[in-house]
């Protein structure tokens, strides 16, 4: 896969957090998922946009059960964070 250099512009106190989030993954590495994800997430907002015009707004019931499941995958994060289990690749 081709690459190209460009130069950005971070904060100090969150390139350190990425620095020693990436650690032996390297920073490149670590920007390019994060840039790979938001740009996934942009595409899925302009989806949902599309889903609402469509079907209509999501009700508070729907976003209530999202919310929930969000702070069982949150937990669960930080679970294996505090275990030192972070492999993406491995099964929930």
């Amino acid at each position: 896969m081709a690459t190209k250099k460009v130069t950005v512009t971070i904060p100090e106190d969150l390139l350190d957090e990425i620095r020693a989030e990436a650690a032996e993954r390297g920073l490149s590495a670590y920007v390019a998922e994060a840039l790979r994800f938001k740009r996934d997430r942009d595409r899925l907002s302009e989806l949902v946009g599309w889903l609402q015009e469509e079907h209509g707004p999501v009700t508070e019931d729907e976003r209530a059960a999202v919310v929930d499941e969000l702070e069982d995958l949150d937990a669960e994060h930080e679970r294996r964070r505090a275990t030192g289990r972070h492999n993406a690749g491995e099964a929930a």
